[in-house]
């Protein structure tokens, strides 16, 4: 059986230094998976990073992220590489490292539909206030997200944006310190659908922890998101979507075990006794 694995990146299998403080618990030791020139960024727990190179062998291990794709080369999984990445919230996929061209006029047709960014722009700097905004910043002239600073947005002001967003057919997700605007036909479902289609994938497992990420997990045959983030905070759920019992880190490490202990239900692999999480 060809199982797809489509999970996202940032607070779901990979950490930030900030997002490390997620956890209350002592972290075991880390595995540094992205760099900035001599910065070390994102992390993986080293427990986790020996489970993903093992998964990326047995499945067809795909990155789904809001980030672009410069910015999704910085991050280095273990393992082989994937011959497919979901950058940009679906406006760009990855194949072999490469855009698919084809898929990217697709995106630009249903993008069409909804107002434009130029619009949602001129919004977003009218109304997210230099008191509590670090800066505003356009992404592959796709959508755009606002860094708060860290009070944050004032109380109601998203779900106010929302609303607004709504009635332009752009939708809005916070993730940690960013407020990101993207239109509704801009998925990382649809990328991911035909990832599906191209690999003939009989069996589709996601992880995610945003709204982002919602429709992405309702439309795998089974998904998992961590005890942190949008998705938990909201205290949404759904009857094929299960939720980590860890906060954090370690959370990334429960959703790796998971996703290796469900391909191994379905007869492709069985998950080594050392890998499991003490």
């Amino acid at each position: 059986m060809r199982v797809l694995v489509a999970t996202d990146l940032d607070r779901t299998l990979v950490y930030s230094r900030s997002a490390l403080a997620l956890t209350r618990d002592v972290l075991p030791p880390l595995t540094c998976v992205e760099r900035r020139g001599d910065e070390r960024v994102s992390f993986m727990t080293a427990a986790a990073a020996r489970l993903t190179a093992a998964l990326a062998d047995r499945a067809v291990l795909t990155p789904v992220t809001t980030r672009l794709p410069d910015q999704l080369s910085r991050v280095r999984l273990p393992g082989p590489p994937s011959r497919f990445a979901v950058a940009a919230n679906g406006g760009v996929l990855l194949v072999g490292g490469s855009p698919d061209r084809g898929w990217q006029a697709r995106v630009a047709a249903e993008v069409a539909q909804s107002a434009k960014l130029s619009d949602i722009v001129r919004y977003v700097r009218q109304h997210c206030s230099p008191a509590w905004t670090l800066q505003i910043r356009e992404a592959g002239g796709l959508f755009c997200y606002a860094v708060l600073g860290e009070a944050g947005a004032p109380a109601g002001f998203v779900a106010e944006a929302t609303h607004w967003a709504a009635d332009h057919g752009w939708t809005v997700s916070a993730q940690g310190r960013k407020l990101y605007w993207t239109p509704r036909g801009l998925t990382k479902t649809a990328a991911v659908r035909e990832v599906a289609n191209r690999v003939d994938a009989e069996l589709v497992l996601a992880a995610g922890d945003s709204l982002l990420d919602r429709d992405l997990l309702c439309y795998a045959d089974r998904g998992i998101h961590p005890a942190h983030g949008e998705l938990f905070t909201s205290g949404w759920s759904a009857p094929q979507v299960e939720r980590t019992q860890a906060a954090g880190v370690l959370a990334g490490q429960e959703i790796v075990e998971w996703l290796a202990a469900r391909v191994g239900e379905f007869g492709r692999w069985a998950v080594a006794p050392d890998t499991a999480i003490s």
